[in-house]
């Protein structure tokens, strides 16, 4: 029997296009063609350090909110960062980010947190900036298919 991996969504989608961002992620992992890898995705609020602990990647989705991270994943972070310290190291991940402007500080605020715990970005920050555009959609499935893809593959 092929041991499953485990890759948690956690996301902050407060709006119909943060939806469908997380949606398209969710999509990308979830692909036909990635049959070793069980998705879970949660909203920060409902994310507790045992679903970061049940995971081996992790993809974090948060809109820009005055110039950082949502306030929903700030709190995420603060209830998973002391539990997950120590059993998390190297745990990789990827974010996404939707943006009104440049998305910069929220992506540096993520990446200030999980530096801090010591985790492994394995893929560059999608930054989903300015105007909704359809291209955002691809880029998020893309996004979550490689992360599977490559949990299952064992790359990551």
């Amino acid at each position: 029997m092929i041991q499953r991996k485990h890759l948690l969504i956690v996301s902050h989608a407060p709006s119909e296009n943060s939806r469908r961002l997380t949606d398209a992620v969710a999509r990308g992992a979830s692909a036909p063609e990635v049959e070793g890898v069980e998705v879970c995705v949660l909203r920060p609020f409902d994310a507790f350090p045992d679903h970061v602990l049940w995971s081996d990647a992790i993809i974090l989705g948060t809109t820009e909110n005055f110039g950082y991270m949502s306030g929903a994943l700030k709190d995420f972070f603060d209830r998973v960062y002391y539990p997950c310290l120590e059993r998390t190291r190297g745990m990789p991940y990827a974010t996404f980010v939707r943006a009104g402007n440049d998305g910069t500080g929220a992506h540096k605020s993520i990446e200030r947190i999980t530096s801090g715990l010591r985790w492994r970005r394995v893929q560059e920050s999608l930054i989903c900036a300015g105007a909704f555009q359809q291209d955002f959609i691809r880029r998020c499935e893309e996004l979550g298919m490689t992360m599977a893809a490559g949990l299952e593959t064992g790359v990551f």
